[in-house]
């Protein structure tokens, strides 16, 4: 994209983000945005984000693509990769060769490798101090991100975070650990109606994803609401997959 056009996206991102930043907002949905957004900004080819849940043990929130999903579950068993390390730490860590990282983090390196994936940044979650999760991207080509991307990474990020720990939750008495464990539940629905929309369907689980976020953000509906119909048959797969054919048409 040219400088005019991802200027605009930049700022289309930023709004976006804050969009989702409503009095009951959903955290999947937010970092959904998040991620999918940075992804496309910084020409990287996929992502995820990890959140700290109430143990302060990293949990897989949210990713763009079942590659991205694998990589992302490596660290977190292996407890060992530039995002956990980001996460330790609280400082962005850029990969511009993970090929050249095989003896720092073996697991990583070998499942990252594996998907195609020759880059990546890692991008801390934190306010003032605090780190409650990363934001991952991995590229397909070896390549530095650049100081600039690296800022707009973490500014996007630094969005998402001041929602999910905004001072209206403490003010009313909500406890972050139950936001983020709200969180890991909606994760858990939404991998249960990727199921049903693959299996129904034929797709693949990318794709399935796909056809689920499209047809809840052209109606303004959370995701975890749709997965939800989904996972209790109250909304069949069939019907789904053709609102969103004939909203394609019109």
């Amino acid at each position: 994209m040219d400088a005019a056009e991802r200027e605009t996206r930049i700022s289309a991102a930023f709004v976006a983000v804050a969009d989702t930043l409503t009095t009951e907002f959903d955290v999947v949905d937010l970092l959904d945005t998040l991620v999918h957004e940075s992804v496309a900004i910084l020409s990287m080819e996929a992502g995820g984000i990890m959140l700290a849940d109430g143990a302060g043990e990293l949990q897989l929130m949210t990713s763009t693509s079942e590659a991205a999903n694998l990589v992302e579950l490596m660290q977190l068993a292996a407890a060992s990769g530039p995002c956990i390390d980001c996460f330790k730490g609280g400082v962005a860590i850029s990969v511009s060769d993970i090929g050249e990282e095989a003896s720092r983090w073996p697991e990583f390196s070998k499942a990252a490798l594996a998907e195609g994936f020759l880059s990546a940044l890692a991008t801390p979650m934190k306010l003032r101090g605090r780190v409650i999760g990363t934001m991952n991207l991995f590229g397909e080509s070896t390549a530095e991100v650049d100081e600039r991307d690296a800022a707009l990474a973490q500014a996007l990020a630094d969005v998402a975070t001041i929602g999910i720990l905004q001072e209206r939750l403490i003010r009313e008495g909500h406890l972050i650990e139950e936001q983020l464990q709200h969180a890991l539940d909606s994760r858990v629905m939404i991998e249960q109606a990727k199921g049903v929309i693959a299996h129904s369907l034929s797709l693949s689980m990318d794709d399935a994803f796909g056809l689920l976020r499209k047809f809840a953000r052209d109606r303004n509906l959370t995701i975890r609401s749709v997965a939800k119909r989904v996972s209790d048959r109250e909304l069949a797969v069939q019907e789904m997959a053709g609102a969103v054919k004939r909203d394609a048409t019109l």
